[in-house]
């Protein structure tokens, strides 16, 4: 045990650590050409391994194994933590270097708590319109929702990884079983009078037959820009037997009439589309500027000024969202990205980090520990002289 504490604490294995977190963000960067910056975060850095090409065999590149983010950040935090208590001796000259061993941890911790619990979206939202909800740019689900009631709607999410294979799901709230024959994570949508080679329809209602679409599967692409067009054959069966297959895909969205059917006196509508992710108030876009440089078309300011309607907490008040000033509101933070349909439409970022406030506990205690060093130091100095 001791000499494993000994590895564990030497500073070489720092040097080490660190010449690694080098190599990783140098890879990373160059991988980001073409697999996009989320793909590289969840592969090299959201990761405890990584497989990189390295030698060149016969056209074809030898892979070997090297620390993803997750293992050398969990490295890190055992070395500095087996650093501190070997070499660490108590007395008050030395509370500066407490803190700033205390802050490194944090800053590593909170990096982890960032991967694991933030959650990105996007918010559109047009002048005049209020949404209480924002979608995912990733991210998919299979939706069956209840739209008998004329007060408000009923929706049962099913996660997309329950239908990326063929098999039967089933829900409380669904008097029928939900079956996937077909998933395709990207494909092209057509008319099959312009593709008359593509495979037969599967799809039996809904505009898959109406329609009389036709599906081209296709590579996935990891393009920041481009998003995926995740589609399924989706098959309902009841106690009866079978009610339907439908063809659905994220590209099947407003523009499109919705795919609806009856059962059990209930109208219900089915839908493949981007995550959302609910909110008990609404946001309304009252007003959006976008501000340029006087004879130029490059941006100055763009903002947005909007209404919160939050009917439980009783609060409705305005709110100004311009590019270096979000709106933090019910554990959310709306910030400006950017803006469409000739500036009516505003696009707001929205980040849900439960962690967002440890970086600045750990930088702060990492700046007042260099701070409480360096005084301790620079009096014990003048005093000698």
């Amino acid at each position: 045990m001791r000499q494993l504490f000994c590895i564990f604490s030497s500073l070489r294995l720092t040097v080490l650590l660190l010449a690694c977190s080098v190599l990783l963000v140098f890879w990373g960067t160059l991988a980001q050409v073409d697999l996009g910056i989320h793909e590289v975060q969840r592969r090299f850095f959201e990761s405890f391994t990584i497989f990189l090409p390295v030698i060149p065999w016969h056209g074809h590149w030898l892979h070997f194994p090297f620390p993803g983010g997750y293992t050398i950040g969990t490295a890190l935090l055992i070395n500095l933590a087996c650093a501190h208590f070997r070499y660490f001796c108590p007395s008050w000259k030395k509370i500066g270097i407490v803190l700033i061993h205390g802050g490194l941890a944090a800053l590593i911790i909170s990096g982890f708590l960032t991967s694991l619990l933030q959650v990105e979206s996007q918010l559109w939202v047009s002048e005049g319109e209020k949404i209480n909800y924002s979608e995912s740019s990733r991210d998919n689900e299979l939706v069956i929702i209840d739209t008998s009631n004329p007060e408000e709607d009923t929706v049962i999410s099913i996660p997309l990884s329950l239908i990326k294979e063929p098999g039967v799901v089933e829900h409380a709230a669904l008097p029928f079983q939900v079956e996937s024959l077909a998933f395709f994570p990207n494909a092209d949508l057509g008319l099959r009078s312009q593709n008359p080679n593509t495979p037969p329809t599967l799809a039996t209602r809904g505009a898959g037959v109406k329609m009389d679409i036709a599906v081209m599967p296709k590579p996935v692409t990891y393009k920041d820009n481009e998003p995926n067009t995740a589609t399924a054959y989706i098959k309902l069966t009841d106690a009866d037997g079978e009610m339907g297959t439908w063809l659905v895909s994220n590209m099947i969205d407003e523009r499109f009439p919705a795919q609806t059917f009856e059962h059990g006196g209930k109208t219900y509508r089915i839908a493949l589309r981007f995550k959302r992710y609910y909110t008990p108030y609404w946001i309304e876009l009252v007003d959006f500027n976008h501000d340029r440089y006087p004879g130029t078309n490059i941006p100055r300011n763009f903002s947005s000024q909007v209404r919160i309607v939050d009917p439980e907490a009783s609060e409705e008040r305005p709110v100004l969202i311009s590019m270096n000033h979000p709106l933090r509101y019910g554990g959310l933070t709306y910030y400006q990205a950017a803006f469409a349909n000739s500036d009516t439409t505003s696009i707001l970022q929205v980040v849900k980090n439960p962690s967002w406030r440890l970086p600045y506990f750990a930088v702060l205690a990492i700046g007042l520990g260099l701070i409480t060093h360096f005084a301790i130091h620079l009096i014990t100095f003048l005093r000698k002289r």
